[in-house]
């Protein structure tokens, strides 16, 4: 893509972020299912994350393309949906934490959008974080209208998805030389969480046989992720290894997007 043209779309991809993964996942019906409301709202949280590693991407160097329509696809979507989980919010207590979420948004949005920069990175660093604790809370509270197990599984799947790229992001603003407390030890513990969970998720007696085969499927792009994230803990920095860890990251992600998916479906049977 020639420079000139990547500047005009600046302008126009923030207006509308739409690709093939934020038409899907923005389709839903006004009237939402309350575990839809728990998937869409877990998505939030992985919002936060992927465009924080987008924006660091394309900073970067790192697949510029593919980065620019992730990063712009998910502002438009995280747009779309906070927009929904207002409206739909059926609680007092649910309503103000939307309305806290987007006050939280606007202030990254605003960077967001914006070429990125070494000093944006540095803000966005810290506003990221922001946005995630408010959205995580929110999933929290819809998962307790919940009264199955299903909702608290589409929160755990979610939940995947958002440290898919939470690992991720914390692997480019290290590239990036970016300033982050403990740093490495968020990776790590990242990396742990999402082990962890997987464990959790394989033993759920709610599983199909579609979602087993979802699942085996994400273990085996996790561990592939994972050679990646191990070189660069060895000190080795190489554009090929930025561009893995940033395809593994989406692959991770795509599957445990639709693992959600099938979970939040459980709940119409």
């Amino acid at each position: 893509m020639s420079t000139n043209r990547r500047k005009f779309l600046w302008q126009m991809a923030a207006l509308s972020g739409v690709t093939l993964f934020g038409q899907r996942a923005m389709a839903a019906q006004k009237a939402m299912a309350l575990t839809a409301a728990i998937n869409k709202a877990g998505r939030q949280r992985m919002l936060s994350q992927r465009i924080t590693k987008a924006y660091c991407q394309l900073g970067l160097g790192v697949v510029p393309d593919q980065s620019f329509n992730i990063l712009h696809e998910s502002i438009g979507l995280f747009d779309s949906q906070l927009a929904e989980l207002a409206d739909y919010a059926p609680t007092e207590q649910i309503r103000a934490t939307y309305a806290q979420l987007s006050s939280e948004w606007d202030g990254f949005r605003r960077i967001a959008i914006e070429k990125p920069t070494h000093a944006g990175a540095v803000k966005l660093a810290e506003l990221n974080e922001r946005v995630l604790r408010v959205a995580h809370a929110g999933t929290i509270q819809l998962e307790g209208l919940s009264h199955s197990h299903v909702g608290q599984l589409v929160n755990v799947a979610g939940r995947q998805r958002m440290l898919s790229q939470r690992v991720a992001k914390f692997y480019m603003l290290r590239a990036w030389d970016v300033p982050v407390v403990n740093l490495a030890g968020q990776l790590s513990q990242s990396r742990r969480e999402f082990v962890s969970a997987m464990s959790d998720l394989r033993v759920a007696k709610e599983n199909t046989t579609l979602i087993n085969q979802d699942l085996e499927l994400a273990r085996s792009q996790w561990a592939f992720y994972e050679v990646a994230l191990d070189y660069q803990a060895g000190g080795t920095h190489d554009s090929k290894l930025e561009a893995a860890v940033a395809t593994s990251s989406e692959r991770v992600l795509e599957v445990m997007n639709d693992v959600t998916g099938l979970y939040e479906h459980l709940s119409e049977n």
